[in-house]
């Protein structure tokens, strides 16, 4: 059997959502031929009462964007029986790919600490095969990991936790932290996975010597591919390697060496354009580009609809409709979207009344819409005709002919009828 190449790829966020369909494409086609085994672990969002849901989200996802039959290796629970715990690492060690994707970082940890995991992923890393984590899953990754919850939600002093460390199988000693350009909180810093920079600064002194900050911006992926020793950013942003506050950036499109990026995690910035954390915001600016998301979609869809009712081009109102339709399929799958799909459904429907309504209008009789004003015009005229005006009278007809309006006189008086095209 030909081996597969080795891959790990991590995720800022959006691993289920459209804008990211093109990364695990490519992922799957760097595996090679098919039959491509794919394997979901349904670990780090194991405690929620939605896990299944998520669980078919996913599997909808891959089905859709990838052709591929997304298997899911159960384990949710610290206290799963034996049985339960190697099934699922049996799925995971047989699979080509392996993903994981949102929930809460530290409750995967907790499971998968010291029953094997580690050394199942590390040994595909080595001898063939693809990881992809996202969001709360990327976390794991790195040799300390940050408990996000507990910090941003919770209010616990800022510390790290001790994380699965396979990023060490790359030579790699850092901690992994997606959502890295996040902007949600707007008026307060939300950036580094929601730590924002005061408390990553605090918690960059808790770090052993040598390690750096790896973060992924959101709908970004930093790829490793192990057979060629290197780092490919792909997405809408950016990957950062920081270190005591330093910033050195690599943007989306560019491939490095990873010997390059090891002397950069080690603290070698020679060569290498760097930037102060405090001077850059990672990824695109929020006050000027909007991340990706269902809301965003519906919104921009929402506007071009508008505009082309009052510019009258039809065409492009109904291609909104048609567009906003196919979003909410595409973003279904999408575990970070909080929001539902309620709302996009209800400007949905807003848009096809709006063009019922102007349908309504369209497949009325046009003898009827222009009849209160034919009727006064031919009025006009049978009072000119009576008043012998005779010339206002056939003025009155031969401009109602070249509007379209045939005009007949008879014993009963004068009627019109609309003239076909």
């Amino acid at each position: 059997m030909t081996r597969r190449p080795a891959l790990l790829a991590i995720m800022g966020s959006g691993e289920t959502a459209p804008t990211m369909a093109k990364v695990h494409r490519l992922l799957v086609e760097r595996l090679g031929s098919p039959p491509v085994e794919a394997v979901l672990l349904d670990t780090p969002y194991g405690f929620q009462e939605n896990a299944e849901e998520i669980s078919r989200r996913a599997i909808d996802y891959f089905g859709r964007n990838l052709q591929l039959a997304l298997r899911v290796a159960s384990w949710r629970r610290p206290t799963d029986d034996v049985l339960r715990r190697e099934q699922a690492v049996a799925l995971v060690r047989d699979a080509d790919l392996v993903f994981a994707g949102p929930g809460s970082p530290t409750y995967a940890l907790r499971v998968w600490r010291d029953n094997g995991l580690r050394e199942v992923l590390a040994d595909k890393l080595t001898h063939g095969g693809c990881v992809t984590f996202g969001s709360a899953a990327a976390v794991s990754l790195g040799a300390a990991a940050v408990p996000t919850y507990e910090i941003y939600k919770v209010g616990v002093d800022p510390h790290w936790v001790e994380g699965l460390d396979l990023l060490s199988v790359l030579g790699l000693r850092a901690a992994v932290i997606p959502h890295y350009d996040n902007a949600e909180g707007g008026t307060h810093d939300t950036r580094f996975c929601y730590l924002g920079e005061q408390r990553l600064r605090m918690m960059e002194s808790m770090l052993d010597t040598p390690m750096c900050v790896f973060g992924v911006d959101e709908h970004t992926a930093g790829v490793f591919d192990l057979d060629a020793d290197t780092l490919t950013v792909l997405g809408r942003g950016g990957v950062t390697v920081r270190i005591d506050g330093v910033s050195t950036v690599f943007a989306s499109g560019s491939t490095i060496g990873m010997d390059e990026l090891r002397a950069t995690a080690a603290g070698d910035r020679s060569g290498i354009a760097t930037t102060p954390a405090s001077e850059r915001v990672p990824g695109a600016d929020p006050a000027t580009q909007t991340a990706p998301s269902l809301h965003a979609e519906t919104a921009r869809l929402e506007s071009a609809f508008d505009a082309g009712l009052r510019s009258g081009a039809v065409e492009a109102a109904v291609t909104a409709v048609l567009e906003l339709e196919q979003a909410i399929v595409d973003w279904s799958a999408d575990t970070e979207e909080e929001d539902g799909s309620d709302a996009p459904r209800a400007v949905l429907r807003r848009m096809v009344l709006r063009l019922g309504e102007l349908a309504v209008v369209g497949i009325r009789d046009p003898a009827e819409l222009v009849a209160p004003f034919v009727d006064t015009l031919v009025e006009l005229r049978d009072r000119a005709r009576a008043q012998r005006s005779w010339s206002v009278a056939d003025e009155l007809r031969q401009r109602l002919t070249t509007a379209g309006v045939e005009v007949r006189d008879t014993p009963s008086g004068t009627v019109w009828d609309l003239t076909p095209h």
